[in-house]
C-alpha cells in the first residue's frame, strides 16, 4: 500500500460501520426519516461496490463489455429517477430526460478526443455524468410536481385566463424545478476553495499531476453543468405536457 492509499483493513470496516450507524441514529432521532433506510443504503453500497470491484477488471478489457456496463448504469439511473417520481410507468420519460443530458455531453468529450476512447476513461466519466443527470432530473420532477399539486388553484386560474395547459404548467413549476441545478452550480463555483471533488482526488491518488487532475475535474464539472441543465429542461417540459405525473393522477 502506498502512503496516499486508504488502508482497506479491519479498522476501515469499523470506521465505516460507526459512521453508518451515526448517520442512521441522527436521521431517526432527529425526525428526519427512517434510520433503517440509511443503514440499508450503506449495506447496498458495500455489496454493490464489492461486486463492481470484482468484475470491473473484466469489463475494462473489452469495449463491448464497457458499452453494456454504461448501458446498465443508464438503465439503473432511469429506473431510480422513475421511482423517485413515484411510478415505474414514468421510466420511459425519466430515461428520455436523462439521455437528453448525457448523450450530448458524452458525444462532445468522446468525439472531440478530450476523453480517450478507452474503457478506463469512458466508464468513470459516463458514470459521473449519468449520476449527475439522474439526480437533477429526479429532483426537478419532484419539485415541479409538488408545485403543480400545491398550487393547483393558480394552475386552474391560468387556464381560465386563456393559457394553454403547457404554458400554465410552466409558469407554475419552472422556477422551482430550476432549483435542482443549484447543488451542481455551487460545487462548480467553490471547487478548489471549499471542495476537492472525487475526480481530482482520485487522479492525485492514482499518481497524476495536479494539473492533469485539475483538467480532468474541469471536464467533469462543466460536463455535469451541461448535462444537468439539459436534463432539467427536458424534465420540466415532460411535466408541463403531462407525461410525468404524480402517481394516481390522470395524464393531462
Amino acid at each position: 500500500m502506498s502512503g496516499a492509499s486508504i488502508n482497506a483493513g479491519p479498522v476501515l470496516a469499523v470506521v465505516l460501520a460507526l459512521l453508518a450507524v451515526l448517520a442512521a441514529v441522527v436521521v431517526w432521532r432527529g425526525g428526519l426519516g427512517d434510520g433503517r433506510h440509511v443503514l440499508l443504503a450503506a449495506v447496498r453500497a458495500v455489496v454493490q461496490l464489492a461486486v463492481v470491484s470484482l468484475v470491473i477488471t473484466a469489463i475494462l478489457r473489452s469495449g463491448w463489455w464497457t458499452g453494456l456496463f454504461v448501458t446498465f448504469m443508464f438503465t439503473v439511473a432511469a429506473a431510480t429517477a422513475a421511482r423517485r417520481v413515484g411510478s415505474w410507468r414514468e421510466l420511459p420519460w425519466t430515461a428520455t430526460a436523462i439521455a437528453a443530458g448525457v448523450a450530448p455531453v458524452l458525444a462532445a468529450v468522446l468525439v472531440s478526443g478530450t476523453v480517450p476512447w478507452r474503457p478506463i476513461a469512458v466508464v468513470p466519466i459516463a458514470g459521473i455524468i449519468i449520476g449527475g443527470a439522474m439526480t437533477a432530473a429526479s429532483q426537478a420532477a419532484r419539485r415541479a410536481l409538488d408545485e403543480l399539486r400545491n398550487r393547483h388553484g393558480e394552475y386552474e386560474a391560468a387556464l381560465a385566463l386563456g393559457l394553454l395547459p403547457r404554458s400554465a404548467a410552466l409558469e407554475i413549476c419552472r422556477p422551482s424545478a430550476g432549483h435542482a441545478l443549484i447543488p451542481g452550480m455551487d460545487q462548480t463555483r467553490t471547487v478548489g476553495l471549499v471542495t476537492l471533488p472525487g475526480a481530482y482526488v482520485g487522479m492525485l491518488l492514482g499518481g497524476a499531476s495536479p494539473v492533469q487532475a485539475g483538467v480532468a475535474q474541469l471536464v467533469v464539472l462543466i460536463g455535469l453543468l451541461a448535462a444537468q441543465a439539459l436534463a432539467v429542461l427536458v424534465t420540466v417540459e415532460l411535466v408541463a405536457v403531462g407525461r410525468l405525473n404524480p402517481p394516481g393522477e390522470p395524464r393531462r
